[in-house]
């Protein structure tokens, strides 16, 4: 059964009043993979009562109004993208096609779904009950930011939607304990032990909130207003952020805008497998609601209907990657129990053919291993897993995942495991116990004509700024990869993720690109993207400001959107000669003398 969304499905249910509505960009998927129906799910399995309104007309009370007020919260969430990232291209022109609208039509989400999402609740619900922010726009927003799209730092979202809380992360546990103590004011189960003693709120002590007070606590980043003068304390202020993301050792963070401050609580703890197995344990229906269903056919529903997800988190920390900041670089897995009872309810599926699309997480081969060191004392502050080489500490075991492969494999309807996330190179390299194994696996079953891998760039300089590894591992993988082919005699091929225009590239690193992709790896890539600066990012923080903020040295940024094209243009154009560079892009590349240290530019 779905979680209702018309007023007749409250009926049906004797349900007068709801606990909670949860507002979303997306339309509504009844799936583990969409945010905002496992949270949905989460808050029923715990005794509450949940409805869902997802793509609410904004200019009228016709949506927003059909399940009334909630006792509760209200939930708001742009979706399981950035609304500005699902409307916007890289060199901002408008997408006229949106995977999670039903008929696929770019019509239905606004820019800064959030803030408008909360505007709209306001304007129909005076004096409601409070409204909380989620999912991944209010969690990479949830500081003073630099928004690519208005070319300005912006306030904390949770300032600009004049929200009351917001909850970051996975927010699994914290929604639960938000709705318990605005239940019951007097009790609450997972209270920070760092906060004061004498804070009287049970909401201003749960791990993963941020809430807006008049006094800072924890440590105190440069103010809103500074960050926006200063981009030496806008860097600051950001690495203090992302060094107090993993929750085993974080600290609470407040930031002042104007004379009020926002308030970050410590990351909640990460899920537990136990913990994870139950979520996904849930009654999720794994389609579109049929109220939905009936405005068109929602193209997200392709993949993720018989695809599975097994795990969270990436200890890849790539510097334009967001993952680290909402999931965090700490993995963790459901049991193979677990993930096959999912296997097995989805063959009964009338419409399952016996292929499972994907099997992973934001790295399918990152599954069932982790560093003992970190799991025990957390990330270390010094270094990063694997980069700019792996950490020995890491010890890369693909064993499980095999072993869930093959489980998986002998259930009866599957015809076929497919692992459509992405496989991290080097961690195959890595694993001299099992590695040659794991790969002769997945290319003899689970890939589909192609392997995808992300190397996104060849130039060190580049990679360096990516925090990606060099190139070695990557042509030591294809060489292997091509002798098990020719083993197995599979016509397999291996597809590469490519970008243009990050931080450091100019149209000098762009020809080096494609001189590797022809010489190295024999192709001409289609897999390229141009850098999309999205909020809390590395990546972002070297687009906006023009430094690398480790080294803290001046780094070419490409801001042109005609220059950003003609870089994508060199890589992908079959012809052999190469782009005539630009007055601008020579007089650039003149202030810059190539690799320094560690591969980063350095200024003349």
């Amino acid at each position: 059964m779905f979680l209702p969304t018309t007023r007749k499905e409250l009926d049906d249910r004797g349900i007068d009043r709801l606990d909670v509505i949860l507002v979303t960009g997306d339309t509504y998927i009844d799936s583990p993979f969409m945010g905002v129906s496992l949270i949905g799910r989460v808050l029923e399995d715990n005794g509450f009562t949940v409805g869902i309104i997802a793509q609410p007309d904004t200019d009228s009370d016709r949506d927003i109004s059909r399940l009334g007020e909630p006792r509760l919260f209200w939930g708001i969430t742009g979706g399981a993208v950035d609304s500005m990232v699902a409307n916007y291209t890289a060199t901002k022109k408008r997408r006229k096609q949106d995977d999670y609208t039903p008929g696929g039509e770019n019509t239905r989400r606004p820019d800064r779904a959030v803030i408008v999402y909360t505007n709209l609740v306001r304007r129909f619900f005076k004096s409601t009950v409070p409204i909380v922010l989620g999912g991944i726009e209010a969690s990479l927003r949830r500081i003073a930011h630099y928004d690519f799209w208005s070319n300005k730092v912006r306030r904390s979202i949770l300032f600009d939607a004049k929200a009351d809380y917001l909850l970051f992360g996975m927010a699994h546990a914290g929604i639960v304990e938000l709705a318990r103590a605005l239940n019951n004011p007097l009790k609450t189960d997972n209270r920070l032990e760092t906060m004061p003693e004498d804070t009287q709120d049970p909401v201003t002590q749960i791990a993963g909130l941020g809430y807006i007070a008049k006094t800072p606590k924890g440590i105190e980043l440069p103010a809103y207003e500074a960050v926006t003068r200063d981009k030496a304390l806008y860097i600051q202020s950001f690495k203090t952020f992302y060094d107090n993301t993993d929750p085993m050792h974080a600290r609470p963070l407040s930031q002042a805008h104007g004379d009020r401050f926002l308030v970050l609580n410590p990351p909640a703890p990460f899920s537990t497998t136990q913990e994870m197995d139950q979520i996904h344990d849930l009654d999720f229906q794994r389609d579109v609601h049929p109220y939905y269903r009936a405005q068109g056919h929602v193209r997200a529903m392709d993949t993720i209907r018989f695809s599975i997800p097994t795990h969270y988190g990436c200890y890849g920390e790539c510097n334009f990657c967001a993952i680290t900041v909402h999931q965090g670089r700490t993995v963790r897995w459901r049991s193979i129990d677990s993930i096959i009872a999912e296997a097995k309810k989805m063959t009964r599926d009338k419409d399952f053919k016996g292929y499972i699309f994907d099997l992973g997480g934001p790295t399918a081969n990152m599954y069932g291993f982790e560093c003992e060191k970190k799991l025990k004392k957390g990330a270390c502050s010094h270094r990063r897993c694997l980069f700019p080489t792996p950490c020995p500490a890491l010890s890369p075991d693909h064993g499980p995942q095999m072993a869930l492969l093959d489980e998986i494999s002998r259930l009866a309807g599957v015809k076929k495991i497919f692992l459509n996330s992405g496989i991290r190179h080097d961690l195959i390299l890595m694993d001299k116990q099992k590695g040659q194994a794991y790969l002769k696996q997945v290319i003899s079953d689970h890939v589909s004509g192609q392997m995808k891998l992300a190397p996104e760039h060849c130039a060190p300089g580049v990679l360096a700024l990516m925090g990606k590894p060099d190139t070695d591992s990557l042509v030591a993988f294809k060489h292997r990869f091509d002798r098990i082919c020719n083993t197995l005699n599979k016509k397999q091929y291996l597809t590469y993720y490519l970008i243009a225009a990050h931080p450091g590239c100019t149209m000098r690193e762009m020809n080096e690109l494609k001189a590797f992709t022809r010489n190295e790896l024999h192709i001409t890539p289609e897999q390229v993207q141009i850098f999309t600066p999205t909020p809390s990012t590395f990546s972002t923080l070297m687009y906006y400001t023009g430094i690398d903020p480790f080294a803290m040295v001046p780094v070419f940024v490409e801001k042109d959107p005609r220059a950003k094209e003609k870089q994508k243009q060199i890589v992908t154009r079959n012809a052999e000669g190469r782009t005539r560079e630009t007055p601008r892009q020579r007089q650039n590349q003149s202030k810059f003398s190539g690799p320094g240290k560690k591969g980063r530019y350095r200024k003349k």
